[in-house]
């Protein structure tokens, strides 16, 4: 499934209704599974619409055996590169990339020739426990 969507906030809730859309016709009714493929999705979605210079963000989905596969790409133009931010109690933000590291098997970023940039992520199909908190 690719999504090509708007660089706003408001285009997350729908996102995520699309990608719950394919993961009933992909028959994935896991909770636990569409949950953390959901959660992941709404963090790299809402990074690339806060940190891109872009008017567009484009969503890919697809399965493999064993994994969900999501990628957002946007056009760049920000400085700063994703990474995984520890922050105090306090703040209200930054865990973004902190939740999709905790819940993907693996997560990672392209950046183009173009200078836009793809976050990608793979989030196991049999989520139920998450990967970097299995025993």
């Amino acid at each position: 499934m690719e999504l090509r969507m708007p660089a706003l906030r408001r285009a997350v809730p729908v996102c995520r209704s699309l990608a719950r859309a394919w993961l009933d016709g992909q028959r994935i009714h896991d909770d636990d599974t569409r949950y953390l493929m959901l959660l992941v999705l709404s963090e790299l979605c809402t990074n690339a619409i806060q940190h891109s210079a872009g008017t567009r963000v484009t969503c890919r989905i697809w399965r493999s055996e064993d994994l969900l596969h999501i990628e957002v790409h946007d056009r760049g133009g920000s400085a700063s590169v994703p990474r995984v931010r520890h922050p105090g109690g306090e703040q209200e933000h930054g865990r973004g990339l902190e939740l999709v590291a905790t819940f993907s098997s693996r997560w990672g970023r392209r950046i183009e020739a173009d200078s836009s940039c793809t976050v990608w992520a793979a989030v196991p199909l049999a989520a139920g426990v998450p990967p970097r908190l299995a025993p």
